[in-house]
């Protein structure tokens, strides 16, 4: 089985290569990729690679994730996150390969406070939001054989997240302003490649039908909430690592570093509202996903965002 990837640097792209390369021969492809096109703003390019490998598996964790940055660069990222996706979706039809592909609770409008099916109407508020959008609807007119999986609050140990900025402003700051009416689920990249890698296995047995999916992790909490529980898991390993029990660390250790003192205590990071904050872009005050069809097709349930977080933060190098 021959899979394709692009995207590979990323924070999902980097967790799907160690999921999948066990599937078979993966060719990983970024955007500064020589021997292969990975570059999604060529688009002439990207289908020339998809015939050039043949893949019996196509797997895009690229994008145009710059939220802010996307207001004034619309036709960019209506490239990358819609015409690309596109592209993609015609060659896995010309091939009769699997496309799976990663979207985004942006594409509603952030309504209410009851977590949003797959049958839900979208409506994004932001032109990130409405080039996923897009690009969900390109892959879907083509007929292609898809698996397109909606996420929330991406992080990981490496690239920039939100969890990476917290600890670094932990160590520059005593007092912190951060969002507390915006909610919704933290969801590691490694969750992300884990459920990914199981329901391929299910596609290639039959046993699910491919289609749209809405991946979170289990629970909520608001941007605040969960800046307060990086600090305080920060703190406690930083603990352990002052009292000579340092942590080994068996994942990312060589790319990733924490740091050793924190000069913000978690009662000084202060809830504020949406309004308080001049962004360019307007962000969904909730994104809390609904993930039961995902778990009914899977056979099984998705873990609780701390649990996340807490595997991320195991796995930077305390020292």
């Amino acid at each position: 089985m021959k899979i394709l990837l692009f995207g590979k640097n990323g924070q999902v792209g980097w967790e799907l290569q160690r999921s999948l390369a066990s599937l078979g021969e993966l060719v990983a492809l970024d955007s500064a990729s020589q021997d292969l096109c990975g570059n999604f703003t060529c688009l002439e390019g990207i289908a020339r690679t998809v015939r050039a490998v043949a893949p019996d598996i196509i797997v895009n964790a690229a994008a145009y994730t710059a939220v802010d940055k996307a207001e004034s660069e619309p036709a960019l990222a209506h490239t990358i996150n819609a015409l690309a996706p596109g592209v993609l979706a015609r060659e896995a039809r010309r091939n009769g390969a699997l496309l799976i592909h990663y979207s985004t609770d942006y594409v509603f409008d952030g309504s209410g406070d009851t977590a949003w099916s797959e049958n839900d109407p979208t409506g994004p508020l932001n032109v990130y939001g409405k080039t996923k959008l897009e690009g969900e609807e390109a892959i879907r007119t083509t007929s292609c054989q898809h698996l397109i999986f909606r996420t929330s609050w991406v992080y990981a140990a490496r690239g920039k997240n939100f969890v990476r900025t917290i600890l670094k402003l932990a160590q520059e700051q005593e007092s912190l302003a951060v969002i507390n009416d915006q909610f919704g689920a933290p969801t590691s990249a490694s969750l992300l490649a884990e459920v990914t890698l199981k329901a391929l296995l299910a596609v290639l047995k039959n046993s699910e039908p491919g289609g749209l999916y809405h991946v979170a992790a289990n629970g909520e909490t608001s941007w605040h909430g969960f800046a307060q529980a990086i600090v305080q898991g920060a703190h406690g390993r930083c603990e352990v690592s002052r009292n000579g029990l340092k942590q080994q660390s068996n994942l990312l250790s060589a790319v990733s570093s924490a740091p050793t003192f924190l000069r913000l205590a978690p009662d000084a990071i202060h809830p504020v509202t949406a309004h308080d904050f001049s962004l360019a872009a307007k962000r969904p005050a909730n994104s809390r996903l609904d993930t039961r069809k995902l778990q009914e097709a899977l056979g099984a349930s998705l873990p609780q965002w701390q649990a996340g977080l807490n595997e991320v933060l195991d796995s930077l190098a305390w020292s």
